[in-house]
């Protein structure tokens, strides 16, 4: 099993970025959710707010006490949250948040009136009610709404965010792939781009949707000489991050092309190749107990050929799916 780096609870890493870990290290989390401040003095964009754990909220205390400058007394610590994508462990913490934003002002004896962050994430279409995306409504007054009065400010692909104390703005990439709403930033001064959970410190990402997922990865290639280090939402953060990015793709390129050759050779029964028997064949030599999250990795590969017009599901459902290629790739 690879081993995970440890990593401080609060780590400046430029003049302009601080990292604060989530407190909620688990299998999926690595060692937690990465939570980053950007600017060089108040007030700060602060980019998502963790799972929601007790043990954060001091960390993001001391972050903002000892670490950030407090330059402008009358200028809030968080101007702006950005939320990468809706996954709980990237929102749950907004409330939390919001409370200790609120008390530090208070804390700061000042007689102006306080101004609430204004909370960022691109907005999630034609995605289902009962998807479970819906962030919790924080509490009238510990936020700033749109002009029409909605809680969350909708981020624009392109959209320039202005990095306190620096000329050069942060930028708003849409990624989708892992989720529909999944973003990176790029942060020129520090030739950096904040990939979320599109791309990790550690280990390889999931994704809801692999074709769009393949698309992301290569538009992050596409302008890889404006950057050089990966901010990831999850791990350490990485010295050489197109390398990596292009990593993930060939992966994902070599794992499709596997798939294909098995699906190439006919079956002794003549029927067509299932999710699972691809499975069987590629995993033969993995523990089966790795083999159900493989077959949603194939299924996943097979979905994006079938898009692409190169195969075609014929039958069944889940692992049973069947399969045929419409043409020899």
């Amino acid at each position: 099993m690879e081993t995970l780096e440890i990593l401080a609870s609060i780590t400046r890493l430029s003049d302009r970025v601080v990292r604060v870990l989530g407190q909620n290290p688990g299998k999926f989390t690595l060692q937690g959710t990465n939570t980053y401040l950007i600017g060089e003095r108040n007030p700060y964009t602060l980019i998502d707010t963790g799972e929601g754990n007790d043990a954060y909220i001091p960390q993001l205390e001391s972050a903002l006490s000892n670490t950030c400058k407090l330059t402008n007394p009358n200028e809030p610590h968080i101007s702006d949250i950005v939320i990468s994508h809706w996954h709980h462990d990237h929102t749950r913490g907004i409330n939390s948040v919001l409370s200790l934003l609120r008390r530090m002002w208070d804390g700061r004896n000042k007689p102006a009136q306080f101004k609430p962050p204004r909370i960022h994430k691109f907005p999630l279409l034609n995605m289902p009610s009962d998807s479970n995306t819906t962030i919790p409504l924080p509490p009238p007054g510990t936020y700033a709404p749109t002009v029409n009065g909605a809680f969350l400010h909708d981020l624009v692909d392109g959209q320039l965010f202005p990095i306190t104390g620096s000329p050069s703005p942060m930028r708003v990439i849409h990624t989708p792939g892992h989720t529909p709403d999944s973003i990176c930033l790029h942060v020129p001064d520090d030739r950096a781009l904040y990939t979320a959970d599109t791309v990790l410190g550690q280990g390889t990402a999931v994704f809801a949707d692999l074709g769009t997922y393949i698309s992301s990865l290569h538009r992050l290639l596409a302008f890889q000489s404006d950057y050089t280090v990966l901010y990831p939402g999850h791990g350490p953060i990485v010295a050489e991050g197109p390398k990596l990015i292009g990593t993930y793709v060939a992966h994902r390129m070599e794992r499709e092309a596997q798939i294909v050759s098995v699906i190439e050779k006919p079956r002794s029964d003549g029927q067509p190749w299932s999710t699972w028997g691809i499975v069987s064949t590629i995993y033969s030599a993995y523990p089966q107990d790795l083999w159900e999250g493989a077959a949603q990795s194939v299924n996943q590969h097979l979905a994006k050929l079938q898009a692409e017009g190169k195969a075609k599901k014929v039958g069944g459902e889940g692992k049973d799916v069947k399969w045929e290629l419409l043409a020899k790739l």
